[in-house]
């Protein structure tokens, strides 16, 4: 019986391919971005989140000296972030909203880490999903297996594909990313006319600059898509490092501004490319 470790099955997303959707998050990820807003989904095995500001004392002085099991702490302070699901196990999750697939065109989008780490779940999971005619999609970072990838794209309606740094030695020393491999997966869906949209995030002293937008812009055209989305930074995940007791070198780094986010947004624009803030 097929299994993974799922860290999140997140209900009534509106973000992440359209319509109301459930997010499957699949822990595990061979990528790492400084800016990871989700460091829970790095590591590809449980761990365990401590959240001083629920702690009750109930056991010690603190929540860090604390011996109970998380899976008994009352106030969930301590808690396993992860969990092993059968196919089954997350289809019978997915399924209780396709009342809301059904009339908002909506879906299951899987997420992650990187799906294409659990390739054989995640495509035992697509078949499943498809014989409820549900919309499906994934968020990649399209660093993966190219075969692997385009059968998962047999049964997927989207593809959000993220560019994050364009340089080849950038790429491998900041995120540990082969571009190669990546820019050859995207080629190889469009090839295969897969719906393919691809996700920038924004993120000072890292993507932003002229050259790496510039790259993006000149690879997305000659693939001849015509939509991008751009993904500003933010700060939301930052506390979950000290959760999972890591460090967190982007902790001093400022979203960027209004201006610089819309001056990207226009430089796309004038390169005939429909862009969305946020994704949608």
């Amino acid at each position: 019986m097929e299994k993974a470790i799922i860290f999140n099955i997140q209900r009534y997303s509106l973000h992440d391919g359209g319509g109301i959707r459930t997010v499957v998050f699949f822990k595990g990820c061979p990528l790492k971005c400084p800016w990871c807003s989700n460091p829970e989904s790095q590591k590809f095995k449980l761990e365990i989140m401590r959240k001083p500001n629920l702690c009750i004392k109930c056991s010690s002085d603190s929540c860090a000296k604390c011996t109970i099991s998380p899976d008994k702490c009352p106030t969930t302070a301590l808690a396993y972030i992860g969990k092993e699901y059968t196919v089954e196990e997350v289809v019978n999750e997915v399924k209780k909203d396709i009342v809301f697939y059904d009339t908002s065109e909506g879906g299951v989008t899987l997420s992650g880490g990187e799906v294409l780490a659990q390739t054989k779940f995640a495509l035992a999971l697509l078949k499943r999903l498809k014989e409820f005619s549900i919309n499906t999609a994934i968020e990649t970072s399209g660093q993966g297996d190219t075969e692997k990838l385009l059968e998962l794209a047999k049964y997927l309606d989207l593809i959000l594909f993220d560019l994050k740094i364009m340089d080849k030695e950038k790429a491998k020393d900041i995120l540990g990313a082969d571009i190669n491999i990546i820019k050859n997966n995207m080629r190889e869906l469009v090839k295969e006319k897969h719906q393919v949209i691809p996700r920038i995030p924004l993120i000072p002293c890292y993507t932003m600059d002229y050259d790496n937008i510039s790259g993006i812009i000149a690879f997305v055209k000659e693939l001849g898509l015509k939509e991008i989305h751009i993904l500003p930074f933010h700060q939301y995940g930052s506390k979950k490092y000290e959760y999972l007791g890591k460090d967190y070198s982007l902790l001093n780094i400022k979203p960027p501004t209004e201006e610089e986010v819309n001056a990207i947004k226009l430089k796309m624009e004038h390169e005939g490319l429909r862009v969305f803030i946020g994704g949608r």
